[in-house]
């Protein structure tokens, strides 16, 4: 058309002139444009025929100048889309590409290159003025235009100019800033518009882009990956040799092969591991692709140079032509693989996996051993696994490349190195890759952190020993590079202790061990950072080169762990340090300097100790009196060190030497203990000397204790204790000279009065140990103490002024009687005075609480006083001055509580005040709350402890005030803090102490309701913090208790009025988000380690888990007694409450999931119940017999129909006399009976336990035989069989009694039972009644010798499919000893074989709706068709019939395709396609449950189609039996899915009985069912995103099959 409109043009005038004149003139629209374009290329061909050009050139000239290069120019400042005047965008690129393609067509017609070249020039200039900003494209137009016009070697310089401004603009459209955006549209108008024409032109400007391309100081970040490829696929068939040359001279021939170049691959490799989008990803494929097919067709052997750092490895590329097939396989599988990772969908990806180990395979030369192919390319796909956000694919990636080294051997290859350090471990630093694997016990550990453990062990062993070293020494430093989580830290330290002994660290590798222990001190989960200690410990013991580390290198790495956390003494890990310093103690480095300290290193350990202690206890030369207290850092070190070698000694003697040990701790420790003897009598001692010495003491006395095993069997502790009291007396003068003659008058004493504080406390420890004498030395120290405090305490209160001397001395004092008071309080050997009140207790009584410190004066203020008496620093002081002003108090309060009086009228002149007017005590506990830090309020709640019992009668609402004011500071509070324990459990006995629960229960006031909030408040909060609900019931229950065997009938009767709270911690549990139940796992993992991690002996075990809420109430109640009338109405009204709580949850929700929340406490419901069992007599039963009986009604999970089954048939063995009423459950309309019948059969199968204590059995065995020949007979199958098993049981009940009255059904029942025990065939009915026969509640399970905990709360769990964290293991009942049970207590353990049992494949009741996951087999394969067993059947056609005869009335027309859509979840999807399917005639659309019709979103979608459509339910584990079915019916299995051999849908001819399979939204079709399939079709696509929704997929598919089938039959019909 363009050729005809242009002859056209010519033939009203053959002056060229003119024509373009007119053209050019008016508006210039896209349309004028174009015909100028088409104009000028008419000319241009008629030039080329050898025309006249007659004055052509000068008028391509002038509208090349005149018009063309304005408009252009014009084009370039106006936005695409802009409100100004001129074209909007879609018209404004038209004009663009117009106008440049006529400018070729001028610069061609000009008669001579200089037109191009000014062109070029002038454009090249505008491209420069404007870039980066936007309006490039008129620029690049004109470049994109002339370039091809100029000449290779006289414009080479131009284009050379050219070409690198347009890789400049091309390579900066990825950077940061504000410009991005426009860059990024540059970049692509130049990679997609000019280099391609720049190409073209081959030679300099060729060579100026590739040079560009592969410079070495090009930058080279992931950011720039993207630009560089971008430009590389634009240029890609001039970058690589042009097949079909065969090598003869040319031009082309001259052009870069970008194969041979080093840093094109590695760019290319850079997208294909590193890009972050898809389209880059793309290039990088498109490249490599291009590569090979190029190489293949040239057949020449070819390899890409290495670089010099790269060594003697293979090249990143090579050809070889003798092993062209070997290598296009390679290839071929490399980019499936890669193309197939795009679809981050694991179901798809997983069946590709095997091609990556044969990848492997081609990679390694099975005669040399050496990699064929540059490792880096295997490592590619690694990388693109590692960084997918599908975190499943994540976990596949990193495991199979961890198991790499369990069947193949591969060479050492520094990528390889590099890439464990690199992407390896920053993939193992997300948590969620060491989840358990299906099935996995909970605390069996990570599976990928064993495969960690192996792959590292075995990868290190193989490691050169020149590389190991500094593989090791980077693989911990780059632990240290980042906050790693508890979870995989704790992992990793694993696997580098499990590392096998070699001598790889020095002291670099042991610095960066010890900045790893740093990391692992964040996390505040400290099981799991104590184990990651313990096992960083075992790394720098199996690793560190002892010779090239010194004795004090070690010592302070051993600084870096927490001993409270990890390095315990005691433990395996104490002891396996001491042998490892026994054997290496000759080795270590020696230093010829002195250290730090002023230490001679030595290689003997004892030696190194001793040189340790002398040279600490010294007094440094630059010492001053009132300086700050010295750091606890070198008193932990030196102590640590002295035990350790005293250890190892111990290892060294024999057990007849033991005096040696005694000989060698006097040794080190004599320095310490002459310094010590002469405290009391040398008063200028240096105070740092003194401190120094005192923190030793402590830090000795704290380490040396046995953690795990009892000290009075340790030698070395005992000894220590000796030599300690042996100084007692010149310590304790000391510390009273200190602390009562004014020598402490700074700030910093008071850290000073603490550490004295502290050392008395220990010594009074010890004396009190070792038996307490009236006459020792602390005796002597304890009363002038405190004597003096209360001298200065009265003398500071005569109004002198407050200097920062006295007032220090002040808050010295109030802290020596304070601990002096809780000395007394939990040692009363220490009582000095009898119980009348004395001058001191009358002084504490007087004290005013809360009084503050007024700040001090002083006349010459220093930096050091302004510093340290600053409002903040002050405020802490005056904190624990009122602190311990409430610990006298308390010490108080609990010595004269019985003089405390109900009210204050009482007590007309109080001796104690403090005592006698307890409001105005409360009151000011009260104030002290709001004053005080939440680390300082213990004292107040003993306090409130205290008062709140006798105040609650007589002043409520200030009690009341106490618990809202005592909670505020609880709910505050993080449990990661190390005070919200302490204070939480002081706050549970001030508010629920037994005594004010009894009170407030008695008086039924406002209190009573706000201990109810506050309990519910707790176990809401609970569900946040675990472990809160455990300290609340655990104390409630102990203060119930008196002795394990007598439960105190006061304290329970007021228990009744809080049985609410035995209801919930019954029931109590929450379903924990995926992280935090992997948290749980591998700390459940830690501690099944036992004393083989030294963590779990060092660390106290909370029991903060849910379960011992439950655990502690389960206890409790087995204590109760029902002969004690108060425990037994306590246990019914529990009883009643529980199933009224049932009935509330089943209401809540009639079709609930198993394992869901609904399940699990009904589950734990039952629980209870059958623990309660055994207290209930005939009198109660007769109350909740109906309940129990309607609950077996109820549509249950199989856990729960096994507990209820279970207590019927207990009720009927102990109380026969229910058995008529359990006769009536028989009865009731079939309706209510189609899914609870089997309930009450699977009582009758155990007959024979409910008539043991029933002497004539023959009534009710003639009652039992009527009621199940009935159910013999059901139309419904499950049914049928579970009729049969009773019958079967019941039958030789009745052989074994010979019963005369039934022989006359003998024949019936024996040729039933006979039939279908010999059923011919391998059928479903027949492997049903086997599989029902051998289930363990029929089979295994005694329903009496079973009674007992673990058969409760572990086996049967266990067995009925309950998820594991409902599993509550018999060894956590034994090992929780806060409520202990008697001796004689003989129901823990199951005495059959039913713990040994695995769960069953009888699936009848064993699954719950929906709970079948997508690979499992079919739950009814062996249900027969024509009955519905629980509407899971496999469906029968005769439903589709009446369908389609319903549908043939109407006159609709139905096709032969079933849609099947059980694997669709959402609603939306299905309504959609239920829709679809109407409209289209499908023959019956399949889902996976009926119930989606209900949904308002399915009906909002499908309009009312479902009435119109074949709706069948088959669920996901069906599939398989279904679709064989089909199969055998003729229909072919279509899936919608994209394979490695799926077919193109515009390409596949639909059969006329066609199976559409669909898949599931998110996993798409499982592996398991993609080998069901006939064919496999896949949609065409143009664009990235690589899948469609589910509803439209299967929208195209139904269409293309209607659109066939109706062309086959207009065939047919003409």
């Amino acid at each position: 058309m363009e050729w005809v409109l242009a002859e056209a043009l010519l033939s009203q005038s053959r002056d060229p002139r003119v024509l373009l004149g007119a053209l050019c003139r008016g508006e210039a629209s896209a349309e004028r444009v174009e015909t100028l374009r088409f104009l000028l290329q008419r000319l241009e061909d008629e030039a080329a025929r050898g025309g006249d050009a007659g004055a052509l050139p000068e008028a391509a000239r002038e509208v090349a100048a005149g018009y063309l290069v304005p408009l252009l120019r014009g084009l370039r400042g106006r936005p695409a889309g802009g409100s100004e005047p001129g074209p909007p965008g879609r018209q404004r690129r038209r004009v663009l590409r117009a106008a440049g393609a006529a400018l070729r067509s001028c610069a061609r017609l000009a008669g001579g290159p200089q037109l191009a070249a000014a062109l070029a020039e002038e454009a090249l200039r505008d491209l420069l003025a404007v870039w980066p900003a936007s309006g490039l494209e008129g620029a690049v137009e004109v470049l994109a235009a002339v370039g091809p016009c100029l000449r290779p070697c006289e414009d080479g310089p131009l284009l050379q100019r050219v070409a690198e401004a347009a890789l400049a603009v091309a390579l900066g459209g990825h950077g940061d800033g504000d410009e991005a955006g426009p860059a990024e549209d540059a970049a692509a108008l130049v990679a997609g518009r000019l280099l391609p024409a720049l190409g073209q032109c081959g030679g300099a400007a060729l060579r100026a882009v590739w040079g560009g391309l592969v410079a070495p100081g090009m930058p080279s970040g992931p950011g720039r990956v993207g630009p560089k490829l971008l430009v590389l696929s634009a240029l890609a068939e001039k970058l690589l040799p042009e097949p079909g040359a065969d090598g003869g001279p040319g031009a082309r021939e001259a052009g870069p092969d970008a194969r041979r170049c080093g840093r094109f691959w590695r760019t290319v490799q850079a997208g294909l591991g590193r890009a972050e989008d898809a389209l880059t990803r793309k290039r990088a494929r498109y490249l490599l692709q291009r590569a090979v097919e190029v190489s293949a067709e040239l057949g020449a052997d070819c390899a890409c140079a290495c670089a010099p750092q790269e060594g003697n490895g293979p090249s990143l590329f090579w050809w070889s032509d003798k092993k062209k097939d070997e290598l296009l396989k390679f290839w071929e599988n490399y980019i499936l693989i890669m193309e197939t990772l795009e679809g981050n969908q694991i179901h798809v990806i997983k069946p590709v996996l095997p091609k990556l180990n044969s990848l492997f395979e081609c990679a390694v030369s099975e005669g040399n051993g050496c990699w064929l192919f540059h490792p880096s390319w295997h490592m590619c796909i690694y990388k693109r696994m590692f960084e997918s956000e599908n975190k499943i694919l994540t976990k596949e990636g990193v495991i199979h490349f961890l198991e790499l080294y369990e069947t193949k051997v591969l060479p050492f290859s520094p990528e390889l190195s590099e890439f464990i350090i690199g992407p390896l471990m920053d993939a193992l630093s997300e948590s969620s890759l060491y989840s358990r694997s299906p099935g996995q016990l909970i605390g069996s550990g990570s599976p990928l952190g064993l495969k960690l453990q192996k792959f590292l062990v075995t990868f290190i062993s193989l490691l050169p020993e020149e590389i190991k070293s500094s593989f090791l020494l980077r693989f911990i430093q780059k632990m240290t590079s980042r906050h790693w989580c508890a979870i995989p830290i704790l992992f990793l330290s694993k696997a580098l202790a499990s590392v096998p002994r070699c001598k790889a660290l020095g002291i670099e590798g042991l610095l960066a061990l010890r900045d790893v222990l740093q990391c692992t001190m964040i996390t505040h989960q400290i099981l799991l950072r104590g184990a990651a200690q313990c096992y960083l410990l075992q790394t720098a013991m199996n690793l560190v080169d002892v010779e090239k580390v010194s004795l004090s290198d070690i010592s302070t790495f051993l600084m870096s762990l927490r001993q409270e956390e990890s390095l315990g003494r005691g433990t395996s890990l104490w002891t396996e340090l001491c042998d490892w310093l026994r054997v290496n103690e000759g080795c270590f480095r020696r230093l010829s300097t002195c250290s730090s300290t002023g230490l001679s290193e030595t290689a003997s350990l004892n030696a190194y100790v001793r040189n340790l202690v002398q040279e600490y206890v010294k007094s440094p030369a630059w010492e001053r009196e009132n300086c700050f207290m010295p750091d606890w850092f070198e008193a932990r070190l030196v102590a640590m060190m002295v035990l350790l070698a005293v250890d190892v000694e111990g290892m060294k003697i024999q057990y007849s030497e033991k005096r040696r040990t005694q000989n060698v701790l006097r040794i080190f420790l004599d320095p310490l203990l002459d310094a010590l003897m002469k405290f009391g009598t040398n008063a200028y001692m240096p105070l740092l000397k003194t401190d120094r010495c005192l923190q030793l003491l402590l830090k000795l006395l704290h380490t040396c204790l046995l953690k795990g095993s009892s000290t009075q069997d340790d030698e070395v502790c005992t000894l220590l204790q000796n030599f300690v009291m042996s100084t007692t007396e010149s310590i304790s003068e000391f510390i009273l000279r200190r602390l009562t003659m004014n020598e402490l008058s700074s700030v910093s004493d008071l850290d000073r009065c603490h550490l004295y504080l502290m050392v008395l406390s220990e010594l009074i420890n010890l004396h009190v140990k070792v038996g307490w004498k009236r006459g020792n030395p602390i005796w002597r120290v304890i009363s002038p103490l405190k004597n003096a405090s209360i001298r200065h305490l009265q003398e500071m209160d005569s109004g002198q002024e407050p200097t920062l001397g006295r007032q220090v001395q002040r808050v010295v004092s109030m802290a020596a009687l304070a601990m002096v008071c809780e000395a007394i309080d939990q040692k009363p050997e220490l009582q000095l005075d009898s119980l009348d009140a004395g001058p001191t207790e009358r002084f504490l009584s007087s004290l005013q609480p809360n009084q503050t410190l007024q700040k001090p004066h002083t006349e010459e203020p220093s930096s050091f006083f302004e510093e340290s008496s600053s409002s903040q620093g002050w405020g802490k002081i005056v904190a624990q001055y009122i602190h311990d002003q409430w610990v006298c108090l308390s010490f108080l309060l609990k010595k004269y509580h019985s003089l405390i009086p109900p009210s204050e009228g009482e007590v007309l002149e109080p001796v104690l005040p403090a005592v006698q007017m307890p409001i105005r005590t409360l009151q000011s506990a009260l104030e002290a709350l709001t004053v005080l830090p939440s680390d300082q309020v213990l004292p107040v709640f003993q306090c409130m402890k205290i008062l709140v019992p006798k105040l609650l009668t007589s002043s409520e609402s200030l009690c009341i005030e106490s618990f809202d004011m005592a909670w505020k500071i609880i709910s505050s509070l993080s449990n990661t803090q190390l005070i919200f324990w302490s204070n939480l459990k002081a706050f549970v006995q001030f508010v629920f102490d037994t005594k004010v629960l009894t009170i407030a229960a008695k008086i039924k006031g406002q209190a009573y309701f706000k201990i109810k909030e506050i309990m519910y408040k707790i176990i809401e909060m609970s569900a946040l913090k675990t472990g809160v609900f455990n300290t609340l019931i655990s104390y409630c229950c102990q203060s119930w208790i008196v002795s394990p065997s007598n439960v105190s009938q006061e304290s329970l009767s007021s228990a009744k009025n809080y049985s609410e709270l035995v209801l919930e911690a019954c029931i109590f549990g929450t379903v924990f988000r995926r992280d935090q139940r992997l948290i749980q796992d591998v700390q459940t993992f830690v501690e099944n380690l036992g004393r083989d991690c030294a963590a779990n002996v060092v660390i106290e075990n909370t029991k903060r888990e849910d379960h011992y809420v439950r655990i502690c109430a389960v206890k409790f109640l087995c204590l109760l007694d029902g002969s004690n009338m108060s425990h037994k109405l306590f246990m019914e009204d529990l009883a009643i409450k529980l199933l009224d709580k049932d009935e509330v949850v089943s209401k809540s929700r009639t079709r609930y999931y198993v394992n869901s929340q609904q399940h699990r406490v009904k589950n734990r419901i039952w629980q209870t119940l059958l623990v309660l069992f055994p207290r209930f007599d005939q009198n109660f039963l007769n109350r909740i017999i109906d309940k129990i009986f309607q609950a077996g009604f109820i549509n249950n999970q199989a856990s729960i129909k096994y507990f209820i089954e279970w207590i019927i048939i207990l009720i009927l063995h102990k109380f026969p006399q229910f058995l008529p009423k359990f006769w009536d459950c028989f009865s009731y309309g079939e309706e209510n009976l189609k899914t609870s019948i089997c309930t009450f059969l699977s009582v009758l199968s155990h007959l024979d336990i409910i008539t043991q204590n029933i002497p004539e059995k023959k009534l009710i065995l003639k009652q039992a035989l009527i009621i199940v020949l009935q159910w013999c007979f059901n139309h419904n199958f499950s049914i049928r069989l579970y009729a049969l098993v009773a019958l079967k049981k019941i039958w030789n009940m009745c052989k074994m009694m010979h019963v005369e009255e039934f022989d006359a059904l003998t024949s019936v029942i024996e040729s039933s039972l006979n039939q279908v025990e010999n059923m011919h065939g391998a059928g479903n009915a027949k492997k049903n009644w086997q599989r029902i026969q051998e289930h363990f509640f029929f089979a295994t399970f005694h329903p009496l010798k079973d009674y007992c905990l673990e058969t409760i709360f572990y086996i049967l769990p266990r067995l009925s499919g309950l998820v594991e964290d409902e599993w509550i293991a018999i060894g956590k009942f034994t090992s929780f000893t806060d409520i202990p049970l008697d001796a004689g207590f003989q129901w823990y353990l199951s005495s059959t074989q039913l713990c040994d049992l695995e769960p069953g494949d009888w699936a009848q009741q064993d699954r719950g709706f929906n709970s079948g996951e997508a690979d499992d087999q079919s739950e009814w394969t062996d249900v027969q068709k024509k009955i519905i067993p629980w509407k899971n059947n496999v469906p029968d056609l005769d439903l589709e019939l009446a369908f389609q005869d319903r549908a043939a009335k109407l006159g609709k027309s139905i096709s032969r395709l079933i849609v099947v859509a059980s694997l669709i979840d959402k609603p939306t999807n299905l309504g959609g396609l239920c829709r679809t399917c109407e409209v289209f005639g499908a023959l019956v659309l399949v889902v996976g449950s009926l119930h989606c019709v209900k949904d308002k979103q399915f009906q909002h979608l499908s309009v009312s189609a479902e009435q119109w459509l074949p709706l069948v339910e088959v669920k996901p584990p069906q599939l398989i039996d279904y679709l064989q079915q089909k199969k055998a019916e003729g229909y072919t299995i279509i899936g919608v899915e994209q394979t490695a051999k799926s077919l193109d849908l515009t390409q596949y001819c639909f059969p006329e009985k066609s199976l559409l399979l669909l898949g599931n939204e998110r996993e798409g079709i499982p592996a398991n069912l993609i080998q069901q399939l006939d064919v496999c079709v896949e949609i065409p696509q143009q664009g990235i995103i690589r899948s469609l929704n589910v509803h439209v997929s299967g929208a195209l598919l139904i269409w293309e099959y209607t659109r066939q089938q109706l062309l086959k039959h207009g065939d047919t019909e003409s």
